[in-house]
This record gives structure tokens, C-alpha cells and sequence, in this order.
């Protein structure tokens, strides 16, 4: 593969997500599978893309939606075989495109062989391979929470045991602390990596190294020790791109976490810009405005303190998250002109961008009566707040703006029926605004959403800039725009994002006689004529270089 004996090739490229019971279905079950996804990598090679980030596909109860593996050697039969596996890995090196797996490490389902042996008695070789505490039934070790709602203990008779579970009851803690587990998963990731995988994406990877008996979740004291021996084990033996889960990570930790030798992972996927909208003391469905200067120190501190330490990931939306267009830009009036600034904001940055299926068709939130959803965080809260009293509309406001279902309805590709995305009934109801917004009406349209992320990965690949360059934050006090400059030995760069829906001035004291507009998602023309540098459209985004 072109690049192949690049150490860091994963700084050039951009990477795309696919969630694929939602992507493409290619039987008619109304279920996105690996066959499907084979007959749009031609797409995804048309937008660019340089490696695919594939959740969950190995086998699984689907309690928590592929992310409760029973078998990480196996693939689920609703999405095929290990064969249509092993063929979309050739597919898609046959067009320049890695596959990266996503990893869940820190927890099994409950009905991997693993953990039915585990439960049928203390002495079974495979009982600690999780974690349990001695109890009785009805008196819970602790009072830790499943960040699913409910206690985080579940009592076994079998055993006369509680075991650990920080998400679903069917999702049982694994026993980071036993060095056979540990070479468990490592033979396992060393088999992926033979098949031909680019790269692991690693789920809640923050939280193995948990001290329940403390409370401690994440970032637990031998966290980096365990990580640095999962990587000399697996990672460090291919030229893989790895990236971490941490919800915790701070700029510090993800200095050891992206340490350029290499001793951990290529990058990890930090927060901290997402949940600036929930508010200190409040619980993440409380919803709250975004603080948009905030927005920029956190973004710009990421940029600041990780550049030549450290690597960023790029991203603003995942199939954890709402759609990013409905969120923070403005998904009516001004949704083609506000995805785009979004995406231009985020990929003029240090890092590398991840694009989140449909993100590059400006894919929109959905508004469904709570029947039609499907996520288990979400079905969970409707339950806990209608027990607590809460007002109907209420909840539904905070499932419309947050719910993960907005991330996860089907792939919008045609004005035909269910979107050009089965021929059977969807797992999931389609958006209804597949009609306006689907990738056969975007590709080839310049003006396009499409489009505008076709013109930023090629301008990734086109300028050294984009990769290296220096950040420094502009306008840091200004309530209306997100400006800032990235610059190396070939030029300097000018992003200027108008990040609102009313028109807006911007001063910024440069000569731009001597400019050149790499992209403005108005137009060129728009962009380039009269005293253009300073008056701005709503959600106006433009790129300028000024070439060394």
C-alpha cells in the first residue's frame, strides 16, 4: 500500500467511521453488514478518505449495540463472515484504505465462554478473569454506578459474588490485574494484526486499570504500565495507527498517551471540547448553551500543549455523540453553510480527522416518539427521569438534542425508499429528511457538504501545513469567531470561521493582497472580491495561505 513504509502515515490521512449496522445493507434484513460496506468503498475512495474506523463487528448479544463481545475471533452473523471480513480488509487496501478494528478491552459479554465459566464457581480457572467481591445479596460492595444508570454490581448465587459491570449488566469488567488475561487479549490482537488490520481503536481503554474497592474507574494508578505492555506485546510489531478512548485524558496524560516513541499509542480521543455544554453538577442530559470562548481555550490549549509531544485526534462527531450540525451549527436554514464551517475549523487544525458517516453529507438529529429509539442509554434515562417525575417534553427535549440514536440511524444515500439503504425493513427508522440530504444528490455537486470535505482531505494531502504547522489561536476574546493560524518553513495558514448565524466583521490586520484563498465555503468568488477579508455571511468559513 502506497505509504506503507511511512512510520506515521497517519498523520496525513483522514480517517472515516462506519457504524455498520447502520452503513449499507446488502441482503434485505434491514441490517448494515460487511458486504455492504465493500460496495461503497468506492465512494468512500472518491471523498478521500485514508483509513476506515469499523465499530464493533466481531460476535455479540447486541446488548450495548456490538460493543459486548462473546467472541473476539469471530465475526456476527448478521454481519457476515470472517471470509466477507477478510475480503473487505483486500477491498479496501485494493484502493488505498486501511482498516482499523475497534478493540473493547475492558469489558466481555456476559456470554463469552470466558465469562460462563467464570460464574459457575470460584475455583474455575476462568473466575478470575473478571472482577468479584464477596458479598450477600442485597448488601452491594460499594455504591459505584454503571454509567448505563444502576448499580455497578450484579450478585451471582452461583458464586456467592457480585461482579464489576461500568456499563451494562451484560457487560462484565475484565481482570487487568491477572497477567493471563492480559495474554488472552494480546495473542488475540496479534491474530487481528495478521489478518492485515491498519490499526485499533481502543473502547474505554482509560478504564482497565480499575480499583473498584477505591472507587477509582479511570486513569487508575497502573494504567500506563499496562498500556505500554499492550503495546511492546501487539502494536509496536506493525506500523498500525492506534487511538484510545479517554474520557478522562487531560493535555498531560495525552503526552503519554501519544509520547512520539511510540511506547503507548499514535493518539487518543479526548472530550473535553464535547461536554463544555453540561454544566458543573449537572448530569449530561441537562442541556445547557455552549460556551463558545471556552470552546476556543480548550481547543487551542490541545493544539498548544500536544504540538511536537504529542498527537491530536481530529473529530467532532462518533456514534456516541449527537449530530454535530444540529448541536452547534444550525440544521435548517443554514445547515449546508454551517456544516461546513464546522468541518473547516476542525480540519485546518493539528491532528488527524476523523469524519463520522453521514458527518459529510450534513447529516442531521432525529426527533422520534421514544418507541422508535433503540439505545440502551437512552431508553434507560426515559425510564429514570419519568420515575423521578420529570415532564414528558422535558426528556424528549434532552433524547432530541443528546441521544446517541441521532448518530446512529441509517446512512442517507438516495431519495428512494428507506434512503437507498435496504430493500427491507430498517433496523432503525431512517431520518425523513433523506429526500434533501443523501449522498447521490452531494457527489459532484461543488457546493455540496460532500464537497467541501472532499476539498479539505485533498488539501491535507497537498500542503505540508496542514499536518505541521504551528497553531495560534486569534481573536481569542471574540464572541462571533473561532480565527486562528497554523504556520511551518512553507507558509502560514488563516482559518477564519464566522461560528454564527447573522452576518458579522472581522479585523484581523493582515495584508491579503498577498493571500491566497485555498477555500471558502461561500465560493472563491465570494471569498476573494473587494474588501472580502473583512465582512462575513452567516457561518462563513474561508482558509487563506500565505505562501513563504
Amino acid at each position: 500500500m502506497e505509504g506503507s513504509k511511512n512510520k506515521d502515515w497517519w498523520k496525513q490521512c483522514v480517517i472515516y467511521q462506519i457504524y455498520p449496522k447502520s452503513f449499507q445493507d446488502s441482503n434485505g434484513d434491514g441490517i448494515g453488514d460487511l458486504n455492504g460496506i465493500i460496495q461503497r468503498l468506492d465512494y468512500l475512495q472518491e471523498l478521500g478518505i485514508g483509513a476506515i474506523w469499523l465499530s464493533p463487528v466481531c460476535q455479540s448479544p447486541q446488548d450495548d449495540n456490538g460493543y459486548d463481545i462473546s467472541d473476539y475471533q469471530e465475526i456476527d452473523p448478521m454481519f457476515g463472515s470472517m471470509e466477507d471480513m477478510e475480503r473487505l480488509i483486500q477491498e479496501a487496501e485494493n484502493r488505498g484504505i486501511r482498516m482499523i478494528m475497534d478493540l473493547v478491552l475492558n469489558h466481555t459479554s456476559d456470554e463469552h465462554a470466558w465469562f460462563v465459566e467464570a460464574k459457575k464457581s470460584r475455583e474455575n480457572p476462568y473466575h478470575n478473569y473478571y472482577v468479584w467481591r464477596d458479598g450477600e445479596e442485597g448488601v452491594l460492595p460499594n455504591d459505584m454506578k454503571s454509567c448505563f444508570g444502576g448499580s455497578a454490581w450484579e450478585w451471582v448465587p452461583e458464586v456467592g459474588q457480585y461482579y464489576l459491570h461500568q456499563f451494562s449488566v451484560k457487560q462484565p469488567d475484565l481482570n487487568w490485574e491477572n497477567e493471563t488475561v492480559r495474554e488472552e487479549l494480546y495473542r488475540m490482537i496479534r491474530w487481528w494484526m495478521e489478518k492485515g488490520v491498519g490499526g485499533f481503536r481502543l473502547d474505554v481503554i482509560d478504564q482497565i486499570a480499575k480499583e473498584p474497592d477505591r472507587k477509582i474507574t479511570n486513569n487508575g494508578p497502573r494504567l500506563h504500565e499496562f498500556i505500554q505492555e499492550l503495546s511492546r506485546e501487539t502494536f509496536q510489531r506493525g506500523n498500525l495507527i492506534t487511538v484510545g478512548e479517554a474520557w478522562g485524558a487531560t493535555p498531560e496524560l495525552a503526552k503519554k498517551y501519544s509520547n512520539p516513541d511510540g511506547s503507548e499509542f499514535s493518539m487518543v480521543f479526548q472530550f473535553e471540547h464535547i461536554v463544555l455544554d453540561q454544566e458543573e453538577g449537572k448530569e449530561k442530559w441537562d442541556l445547557a448553551p455552549l460556551p463558545f470562548l471556552e470552546l476556543k481555550r480548550v481547543l487551542a490549549r490541545w493544539q498548544e500543549e500536544l504540538y511536537q509531544c504529542g498527537w491530536n485526534s481530529l473529530f467532532w462527531d462518533n456514534h456516541d455523540l449527537p449530530r454535530i450540525v444540529s448541536r452547534w451549527g444550525n440544521d435548517m436554514e443554514y445547515r449546508t453553510e454551517s456544516a461546513k464551517m464546522l468541518a473547516v475549523l476542525l480540519h485546518g487544525m493539528q491532528g488527524t480527522p476523523y469524519i463520522y458517516q453521514g458527518e459529510e453529507l450534513g447529516m442531521t438529529n432525529v426527533q422520534y416518539q421514544i418507541e422508535e429509539y433503540r439505545d440502551i442509554e437512552t431508553l434507560n434515562m426515559y425510564l429514570e427521569r419519568k420515575v423521578k417525575g420529570y415532564k414528558e417534553s422535558d426528556i424528549m427535549e434532552s433524547i432530541y438534542a443528546k441521544s446517541r440514536d441521532n448518530a446512529r440511524t441509517p446512512m442517507q444515500w438516495e431519495d428512494a425508499a428507506n434512503a437507498g439503504f435496504t430493500e427491507g425493513k430498517p433496523w432503525m427508522k431512517v431520518n425523513p429528511n433523506y429526500r434533501e440530504i443523501n449522498a447521490k444528490s452531494q457527489v459532484g455537486d461543488p457546493d455540496s457538504v460532500f464537497s467541501c470535505y472532499q476539498a479539505l482531505i485533498q488539501m491535507r494531502k497537498q500542503y505540508s501545513v496542514f499536518v505541521d504547522g504551528k497553531f495560534q489561536l486569534l481573536l481569542p476574546e471574540d464572541e462571533r469567531f473561532f480565527a486562528y493560524t497554523r504556520e511551518n518553513q512553507d507558509g502560514k495558514l488563516y482559518v477564519i470561521c464566522n461560528f454564527y448565524g447573522e452576518p458579522a466583521e472581522c479585523s484581523l490586520d493582515e495584508d491579503w493582497g498577498k493571500m491566497e484563498l485555498l477555500y471558502c465555503n461561500y465560493g472563491k468568488e465570494n471569498g476573494n472580491g473587494g474588501n472580502s477579508a473583512i465582512a462575513y455571511q452567516p457561518y462563513e468559513a474561508r482558509i487563506y495561505l500565505l505562501r513563504q
